[in-house]
């Protein structure tokens, strides 16, 4: 991203300030949807060529490399034809860019969706209307089923994929975006994006979708845990334990089957003293994840709250981090 560092600040919080305001809306062209045209067209391509298993994880790699390298290079050549027209149509650009790889109130509005259909029927998620209201809302969030999930673990699960996506769906984009831009943040998104379409150890991805899962690994390796690191501090400001938030994640954030989910699971269970983790089902199929944390405190609706304070806390302070590193860079260019 070329211009001053006002520059920078300026176009980061007005991006910032419109995704506050306006989230995702569904009518706005969306670049992750048009990441995820171009992945299935490319998978449409290679697969007849992944005759064996070699050939699978050979064209899935082909297929990562493709999509997220699309999208860098249109992104970059947007922004360099953007800047030799005007500044002003650049900056413009450079907003919508960040605006659309950030989701903080997307986030913030589905898990707090979940909560409010909780208590749909009335019942605050004790009577049949309004579990049955949360447990759809929260499948759109979650890869888990959620036919049969209690209230607890409704609420359990919402602050599962609060801390997870503060890594994936704030911190990371900008991460990336001070180390390079808004080209290497929109880079980002496609590696983001073709993970939850093909990073799944399935039959049909198992070998094609291995690429894509391990990209999308070391992507997050490091943003996961200066996501726990943030967390940690978000639960200070909030009066959360986070002393707790820093034991926890020292001692359980390896626990978690990914190498980066724990990382913020643990800071939010240390904080709120819960403990997260336990039996799940994901297609019909059972599967135990490690505990993280040793919280005994019962998991409620102002669990969750607090798990989404936690979030926009940390996306605030990821913000002055994201100046911060960018400038950094900038000395060292």
């Amino acid at each position: 991203m070329t211009g001053s560092m006002l520059d920078f600040i300026c176009v980061l919080l007005l991006a910032l300030a419109i995704d506050l305001i306006a989230g995702d809306p569904v009518w706005m062209p969306h670049p992750v949807r048009w990441i995820g045209r171009a992945a299935v067209l490319f998978e449409r391509v290679l697969r007849p060529v992944a005759c064996s298993p070699f050939m699978e994880r050979f064209c899935g790699a082909v297929f990562a490399l493709a999509v997220v390298g699309l999208a860098y290079a249109v992104t970059a050549a947007l922004l360099y034809l953007a800047y030799s027209r005007s500044f002003l149509v650049f900056s413009a650009l450079c907003v919508y860019i960040i605006w659309t790889c950030l989701a903080i109130r997307s986030l913030g509005d589905e898990a707090l969706s979940v909560l409010s259909a909780l208590n749909a029927d009335g019942t605050g998620g004790d009577g049949p209307g309004g579990i049955e209201a949360a447990r759809k809302r929260l499948a759109r969030i979650v890869g888990r089923d959620t036919e049969n999930l209690s209230k607890e673990a409704v609420l359990k699960a919402s602050a599962e994929t609060v801390a997870e996506n503060t890594s994936d769906a704030v911190v990371a984009p900008l991460f990336y975006l001070a180390l390079g831009g808004p080209a290497l943040m929109m880079a980002y998104k496609a590696v983001n994006t073709l993970d939850s379409m093909a990073g799944y150890k399935n039959a049909k991805y198992i070998r094609f979708g291995w690429a894509s899962a391990r990209l999308d690994d070391a992507a997050n390796f490091v943003p996961a845990r200066l996501t726990a690191l943030l967390m940690v501090m978000a639960s200070f400001i909030l009066s959360y334990n986070w002393r707790g938030a820093l034991r926890t994640v020292i001692r359980d954030a390896g626990k978690h089957p990914s190498p980066n989910s724990g990382w913020p699971e643990a800071a939010v269970a240390g904080a709120l003293g819960i403990r997260l983790g336990g039996a799940s089902t994901y297609n019909g199929i059972p599967f135990e994840k490690p505990f993280i944390g040793d919280g005994t405190a019962r998991i409620m609706s102002g669990t969750a709250l607090s798990a989404i304070k936690m979030m926009y806390s940390s996306a605030f302070i990821m913000v002055i981090a994201t100046v911060i590193i960018r400038k950094a860079v900038l000395l060292l260019l």
